[in-house]
Order: structure tokens, then C-alpha cells, then sequence
């Protein structure tokens, strides 16, 4: 993938958005040099094994299902916190493989979603104007000026709870946890007694009772070990580039011999706000093998679209490029259609995924920031609707939620959260994410319409 023309550093000769001025260069440097030197997060062959799966989807084999914090937070690190989120993500993906009898591709924003970009750079409370807080790997979210000064050791302090939350989810998802016999375990205790965690506990018996089918037949987890165990990857938006330089490694495995891999995750996006054609982000992402996300919001023109596809794509790899549209419920009919159109005619191979939450967010009359539910459940049937309307592949969903029993989200069926309720446990450090059981209930939805999108089988690539 990577041109002569490209290095890991080549993104420095482009303008760059979205990053710290870090006042103290030499201790800038001295951290860049200090994690070059540490080990790899990830490996070459999982990035690999990653892109194969997500080449599934792309043909309309297997669904996408992203999620997890808005911002990891090293005051919220616990292994309690991991734990309830990855049983979140098994809940969701159950439902869907289950409910939809669909292969689930499962990638967390966990383990390095630490940098968030802001709308300015800058932040006012009672007068007072400070820098904006940008994610914990940057400064730190107590508003006074010693805290929001860029710091570029919390790399360091990112790098090494990154590398405590993929042992945990490591042991999680190959040591008993995901283990489809323990499927009664996986539904929280705050959920257990909604609508959805009874609708979960009956598909769970169902599970149950197939499994004990198969045993007679003489199909166990000793013999098929995706019973016992699950493959999970993580992600995160790379902001910050000189962490993202610091970990890419090249690979020197006859495999991969002479291509370079960002090994800080799995998987990595570019942002609506930094996807310039010209800009660092975009240097940098089409250096690298890794599969790699890219955000498409409501000013994202079909033309610049092509023609980012082809930079970071250039040999229309299947699993490579993941395209999520972040609409907002009132505009994904409108909007997405001609992206969709346009890539179809192109005949580009790409998996299509949907961010129903950072089009959505409002500011409530309480004062919180929040996201309605509906609008959420909304801009997730708009994503299907134009899917099926076009002939195409609606083969993702990429969402901000947590295990935790917060109130950040309004609506639900189940939760009921309202404006005067955001106040209970608002605990997110940037955006408002859902909390589990509005989680389930959108598995639910999508295991829905993926049964319809289903029973109308698409040809994925055809060409108008």
C-alpha cells in the first residue's frame, strides 16, 4: 500500500487539523522517541485477519457492528467498566447474529479513543475562555489553564491502559466470557428486568436449547471453538498523529514484508473534520495497511468522496475502506442518497456504515448535551431505507454507548430518560452515549431490518 512517496512522517509536510500546539517541543520529542521504542498494541495479522472480515461485509456476507466509548477517560478506567461494555457488545451481536442469521464483525472503540475533535478550539464558562479540553491523551477535562495545557506525556499513560484494556479484552473474548453457554451472563443487571432484557433472557433460552441440540449431535466447543470464544477487534478516530506515527511499525514477517502497520489498533477513522485531500490525516491513512474508516457528513461532495476513495484505496481492496455516514436523522434520506449513487456507479468496493449518533445531538432545555433516542432509532432506518432502495449493502453501524447505567441519552422504551433525568448519571467526559439498554434495543431494531434487507437480496456491486 504505501508509496514511494510516503512515510510515516509525510504527513508533516501537509496542514494538519485537530491536534494540540504543544508548548514544550523537546518534551514532545523525547515522548515520540520514548513510544517507538515500546512494544506493539496490535499485530500485523490480526489487522489482516480484520480486513478479510470486513471484505465479507463489503460483498453483503457478514454485518459491522462498531461501537463503545465516546472518549476513554483515565479517571473512569476500571476493569469493571471494560467487563460491562464487552457483555454490552455480545448482547447486541447475539441479537443480531441470531436474530438476523448474519455473521457479526466485532470492532470496539476501546483501548485508544482518547482524542475527541472539537468544534473550536477554544471554551468560555462565566467568563472565563480556556482551551478546549481534546480527549485525555491530550489535556486534561478540570477547567483551569494548568489543566488544559497540551501535555504530551499522557501518551505514555494512553499507551499503557490501552495496553491493560486489550489484555482484558483478550481474556474476555478467548478465556470463557464469550463462551455462548454463559449467554444468560451476559445481560446486566439493570437490564434484566426491561423489555429488551426479557426479550434477550427468551433468545438466550432459544440459544440454549439449540446448543444442546448441537452437543447431541456431537458439535461442542470441543470441536468448534467459535462456540467457546470470539474474535474482537478495537478502533479509534486517529487525531493525534504523533501518536499514531510513534506506533507504526514496519512489518518484516514474509507475509507482509515491507508494509507498514499503524499498531496502535485494529482499525482506525479519519473524521469528518479532518478528511481533507490534501491534509495530514489523509497522508498519513494512505500510508498504512490497516482497515480504515472514513466519516462521510452532510457537506461531503460525491466528487471529493471518489476521489478519497482512490487515495486511500487506490487498489479497491475489499476491507479496506469502511465509508460511515453521520447524516442526522433529518438529512440521511436526502443526503446519503447520492454518496451511495456515486460509489455504486464508480463500482468501488467499500463497506457502508452508519453513525446514527453524532448527527443527532442537541443541546436539552436542562443545559445537558444529549441525543434523542428516536432520532437515533430514525436516522438507522433512514440508513436501511436507502440502502434498499438503491441496491446496495447496508452493512454497519457505528454508535457511542457504554455498559455503565447512565443517563446521557433521552427516550427509550425501556430506560424512559428524560430531559430532567439527564442529571442522574451524566458521567461521559465529552459526548452522551447510550447506556445498555438502549444499546439492546437498537439491536434489536437492526436485527430487524436486516432480516427484511435479507429477504431482498441485493447484487452489492452492480453498476447503474
Amino acid at each position: 500500500m504505501a508509496q514511494a512517496d510516503w512515510s510515516p512522517k509525510s504527513w508533516r509536510t501537509k496542514p494538519v487539523k485537530q491536534v494540540p500546539d504543544y508548548p514544550d517541543q523537546a518534551k514532545l520529542e523525547a515522548t515520540e522517541a520514548t513510544l517507538a521504542g515500546f512494544p506493539p498494541l496490535v499485530f500485523a495479522g490480526e489487522t489482516e485477519r480484520l480486513k478479510k472480515r470486513l471484505g465479507e461485509v463489503a460483498q453483503g456476507r457478514a454485518f459491522l457492528l462498531q461501537g463503545g466509548d465516546c472518549a476513554e477517560s483515565f479517571k473512569e478506567f476500571s476493569a469493571n467498566n471494560i467487563r460491562d461494555t464487552f457483555k454490552a457488545f455480545l448482547q447486541m451481536a447475539v441479537v443480531l447474529t441470531f436474530g438476523a442469521s448474519v455473521p457479526v464483525v466485532k470492532v470496539g472503540r476501546m483501548a485508544g479513543q482518547f482524542a475527541k475533535p472539537r468544534s473550536a478550539p477554544t471554551e468560555t464558562q462565566d467568563g472565563v475562555e480556556l482551551p478546549s479540553y481534546r480527549g485525555d491523551i491530550i489535556n486534561a477535562i478540570g477547567f483551569d489553564a494548568e489543566s488544559r495545557i497540551p501535555d504530551p506525556a499522557r501518551m505514555e499513560r494512553a499507551y499503557h491502559q490501552s495496553a491493560a484494556t486489550l489484555n482484558l479484552l483478550r481474556a474476555f473474548s478467548r478465556g470463557g466470557l464469550a463462551d455462548l453457554q454463559r449467554v444468560h451472563k451476559w445481560n446486566l443487571d439493570f437490564v434484566a428486568n426491561s423489555n429488551q432484557g426479557l426479550m434477550f433472557e427468551d433468545m438466550a433460552a432459544r440459544i440454549d436449547e439449540a446448543l444442546r441440540f448441537m452437543a447431541a449431535c456431537g458439535v461442542t466447543g470441543e470441536t468448534v471453538p467459535q462456540l467457546e470464544e470470539t474474535e474482537f477487534y478495537t478502533s479509534h478516530e486517529a487525531l493525534l498523529l504523533w501518536y499514531e506515527e510513534a506506533l507504526t511499525r514496519e512489518d518484516t514477517t514474509l507475509d507482509n514484508a515491507g508494509k507498514f502497520y499503524d499498531t496502535s489498533a485494529h482499525m482506525i477513522w479519519i473524521g469528518d473534520r479532518t478528511r481533507q485531500l490534501d491534509g495530514a490525516h489523509v497522508e498519513f491513512f494512505r500510508g498504512i495497511e490497516n482497515p480504515i474508516g472514513l466519516k462521510a457528513g452532510p457537506s461531503t461532495d460525491p466528487d471529493d468522496l471518489i476521489r478519497l476513495i482512490d487515495t486511500l484505496n487506490p487498489e479497491d481492496e475489499p476491507g479496506r475502506l469502511t465509508l460511515i455516514a453521520r447524516m442526522g436523522s433529518d438529512k440521511v434520506r436526502d443526503m446519503l442518497p447520492p454518496l451511495v449513487e456515486r460509489v455504486k456507479r464508480e463500482g468501488r468496493t467499500v463497506v457502508w456504515s452508519c453513525d446514527p449518533m453524532h448527527g443527532n445531538t442537541i443541546k436539552a432545555a436542562s443545559g445537558y448535551k444529549t441525543r434523542p433516542f428516536e432520532r437515533i432509532l430514525g436516522e438507522v432506518r433512514g440508513f436501511f431505507d436507502v440502502h434498499q432502495d438503491l441496491g446496495t449493502y447496508a452493512g454497519g453501524v457505528h454508535f457511542e454507548m457504554t455498559g455503565q447505567d447512565v443517563t446521557e441519552c433521552t427516550g427509550g422504551a425501556a430506560a424512559m430518560i428524560t430531559d430532567e433525568g439527564l442529571s442522574d448519571r451524566y458521567h461521559t467526559h465529552c459526548d452522551p452515549r447510550l447506556n445498555a439498554t438502549q444499546a439492546l434495543e437498537l439491536a434489536f431494531l437492526i436485527a430487524g431490518e436486516l432480516k427484511e434487507q435479507r429477504r431482498a437480496p441485493v447484487k452489492v456491486l452492480a453498476a447503474q
